[in-house]
C-alpha cells in the first residue's frame, strides 16, 4: 500500500512487524513444511499437499454457506456462492497438473517416507464429499481414534448436503418429491428417484430466465468441476505408480477408477437425456 505522499509503497515499519505477516499469519504458515527426505521433489508433493487441504477448507465453508442461502430460500445468493465455488474446485483440480510433473524416480526417492500416509485420510476431504452429498460411513472410519477430528466429520456425515437443501426448495417451490426423497436418512446416500428427475425436468422447462434453472446450471458446474479433479487425480497416480498399490494401502488407480465414475448430484445428470 502506498503513503500518501507518494507514490513508492511504505517500507520503513520500525517496531512492528509487518502486518501482512500477521495478518496472513505467513511466519506460521511457511514453518509447515517439514519433509522428510532429501529428495529434490518431495517439497513440490509436499506443499501442493497442503494447498489441497487448505482448498478442501475452503471448499466445505463455502459449500456450508450454500446450503444455508438454499434453506433460506436465497437462490441468487446461493448461485453468486457457487460462481466463486466453482473458481475454487477449477483450481484445486490445477494442483494435478503440477503434481503430473513428477516422474516415477522422483516420486520413488521419497515414497517410503510416506509410510501408511495417504490423501484418503484426509478429514476435510472427507467432510467436502459428505456435504456434497457422497454419503458413505465407512470412509469415516480412518478417523474415529482422532475425537476432535471424529466429531466433526461425523457431525458433517449426518448433516443435510448441499443437494438435499436444493430438492427441500424444489419441494417448497411446489415439486412432489415423496417422503424417501425428502425423509431419509441424511447420513445415507441419496438414491436417485424418477420423481427428483421429473422436477428437474421442469426447472428445465422453464428457462434460462428462472432462477431455479440458474440454479440447476450452477450445481452441475460443481458437479462437473469434481469429475474433473477425479479424472486428473486418476491420470496423475497412474502416470506416476502405474498400477501398483497406492499409500494408505488402497488399490490405487482400480480405486480412483470406480471413484471417478461418481456423480454428484445424480439426476441432474440423468435429466439430461430426457430434455
Amino acid at each position: 500500500m502506498a503513503s500518501p505522499d507518494t507514490d513508492e509503497p511504505r517500507l520503513d515499519f520500525a517496531g512492528s512487524s509487518t502486518p501482512y505477516i500477521d495478518y496472513q499469519s505467513i511466519d506460521v504458515l511457511l514453518s509447515l513444511q517439514q519433509p522428510l527426505s532429501d529428495a529434490p521433489a518431495e517439497p513440490t508433493f509436499y506443499v501442493l499437499g497442503q494447498v489441497k487441504e487448505l482448498l478442501f477448507k475452503l471448499l466445505y465453508g463455502e459449500l456450508v454457506a450454500v446450503r444455508a442461502l438454499l434453506d433460506a430460500d436465497d437462490v441468487p445468493g446461493a448461485v453468486w456462492t457457487l460462481r466463486r465455488t466453482h473458481r475454487v474446485v477449477a483450481l484445486l483440480t490445477g494442483t494435478w497438473d503440477v503434481l503430473s510433473t513428477l516422474a516415477p524416480t522422483e516420486f520413488n526417492a521419497f515414497r517410503e517416507h510416506l509410510g501408511s500416509a495417504s490423501g484418503f485420510q484426509s478429514y476435510m476431504y472427507r467432510m467436502l464429499e459428505y456435504v456434497l452429498g457422497n454419503k458413505d460411513a465407512r470412509l469415516a472410519r480412518p478417523h474415529r481414534h482422532v475425537p476432535k477430528v471424529r466429531d466433526q466429520v461425523e457431525e458433517a456425515l449426518r448433516a443435510p448436503s448441499v443437494y438435499d437443501a436444493a430438492l427441500a426448495l424444489l419441494a417448497r417451490r411446489g415439486a412432489f418429491l415423496p417422503p424417501e426423497v425428502l425423509g431419509r436418512d441424511l447420513a445415507q446416500p441419496h438414491t436417485p428417484h424418477e420423481a427428483v428427475e421429473r422436477a428437474w425436468a421442469d426447472v428445465y422447462d422453464a428457462g434460462p430466465e428462472d432462477e431455479m434453472f440458474r440454479l440447476a446450471e450452477a450445481l452441475m458446474d460443481i458437479a462437473e468441476g469434481f469429475g474433473r479433479w477425479r479424472a486428473l487425480h486418476l491420470l496423475t497416480v497412474e502416470r506416476i505408480i502405474g498400477t501398483k498399490t497406492g499409500t494408505g494401502g488402497t488399490t490405487g488407480v482400480n480405486w480412483l477408477r470406480r471413484a471417478a465414475e461418481h456423480r454428484h448430484f445424480p439426476e441432474l445428470w440423468t435429466v439430461r437425456s430426457g430434455l
